[in-house]
């Protein structure tokens, strides 16, 4: 499906929303999870006039300044991932601050224990639970050797889903897959905005491409992410190796950060590693490439597809549900067989050799990525909230 997703609940008036968010990792990580959810809580504050409470691990130094009030619930870094945080439950304290708040909404955005405990008392206190599908858990078990677990975790993953009263889907695919497994009349597409002006072909800079040492001939294949093996590193470096022996000048530009940067430095020993970036300086960056090669299966949203789309950059990808919803094959992108670096190296050929193609396929992105607004997700996250209180528990 391409275009912005169609909602399927209208926009409601009704009490007022009080809702308790409970989140895996609200400000400990910069990713489009958490970024998507601070975009929601803000606009709820500021555009819907409702109350937001959240309830998530915190650490020591959040990666940037969250919105909304934020409790924080017990828990312990991951080993080896200590970025990340794993909650520890609900505790007294933490449910009888639930209690005084009176939310007449639970919104859990991820299947962890912290959203498997704050969905039972949800239910003991009367209270309907909307969740929000952010990253494909389930595909992360092939990065870490764990296939033979990927049977029982998606079990796990459908019990708790069907033990929400209402489901956001990112994309329209997700939510079909949904409704296929008996949540129809339950689920509803929550796509994603992108920021037109940080985001936008005008970002493309001459002098900063100058200032990082390319050629004005030199093709910058990017890498735009969280720097994480389960993000298809390695394939990405893959791609780069193949496209090198084929005779081919381009020089990769990394904008990202994460625990795997030194190994991906050590696989693309010439590449321009700019970290971590935000604000006017990450739309120059996106823009600044020739190609966005995305070689990651775990997102639910392809946010970084459609910020270089609306940057003008043709991007290639993994022909998964998320960059499905997003890519219209030929016209607007390429997608490619997953995890198929002879497919990835193939399809970059065809934009370095030819200028006019990445022109025109970088316009085509450009123009879809216009129709997804932010202001116009967001309101419809909250009228699926109105919905579900007016309509009570199913």
């Amino acid at each position: 499906m391409n275009g912005a997703p169609a909602w399927e609940a209208p926009r409601t008036e009704g009490p007022g929303l009080r809702i308790a968010l409970f989140s895996g990792n609200y400000d400990c990580v910069r990713d489009g999870a958490n970024q998507a959810l601070n975009r929601l809580v803000d606009h709820l504050l500021t555009e819907e006039g409702a109350a937001v409470r959240v309830y998530s691990p915190v650490a020591a130094v959040p990666a940037f300044k969250s919105a909304g009030d934020v409790v924080p619930v017990p828990s312990v870094a991951i080993p080896g991932r200590s970025e990340y945080r794993v909650a520890l439950g609900l505790p007294a304290k933490v449910r009888e601050d639930i209690r005084r708040f009176a939310p007449n909404i639970v919104h859990l955005s991820a299947p962890d224990w912290l959203g498997r405990s704050a969905q039972r008392f949800a239910r003991e206190i009367g209270v309907p639970v909307v969740s929000s599908l952010h990253t494909r858990f389930e595909t992360y078990l092939d990065y870490y050797g764990l296939r033979l677990l990927r049977a029982p975790v998606e079990h796990y993953l459908n019990r708790f889903y069907r033990g929400c009263d209402r489901v956001l889907a990112p994309t329209e695919a997700i939510a079909g897959a949904f409704r296929s497994q008996g949540l129809d009349g339950r689920v509803a597409v929550w796509g994603r905005g992108v920021d037109r002006g940080q985001f936008n072909p005008g970002r493309r800079s001459p002098e900063l491409r100058r200032e990082l040492g390319y050629a004005p001939d030199e093709i910058a294949p990017l890498f735009f992410g969280r720097l994480v093996h389960e993000k298809g590193l390695a394939v990405f470096a893959g791609v780069i190796r193949a496209a090198r022996e084929r005779g081919y000048r381009l020089r990769p530009m990394i904008v990202g950060e994460g625990p795997a940067r030194r190994w991906f430095a050590g696989q693309l020993q010439d590449a321009t590693f700019l970290g971590h970036l935000s604000g006017e300086r990450l739309g120059m960056a996106v823009a600044s490439a020739d190609v966005l090669i995305n070689p990651s299966v775990t997102e639910a949203f392809g946010n970084v597809n459609l910020e270089a789309m609306a940057c003008g950059v043709p991007v290639i990808s993994a022909r998964v549900a998320s960059a499905e919803a997003l890519i219209a094959h030929g016209s607007s992108g390429l997608l490619v067989e997953a995890g198929a670096i002879a497919a990835y190296t193939d399809a970059l050929e065809r934009l370095v050799i030819s200028r006019p193609l990445r022109a025109a396929l970088g316009a085509a992105a450009a123009r879809s990525a216009l129709s997804h607004d932010w202001c116009q997700q967001l309101s419809g996250v909250a009228s699926v909230y109105r919905e579900c209180v007016q309509s009570g528990r199913r």
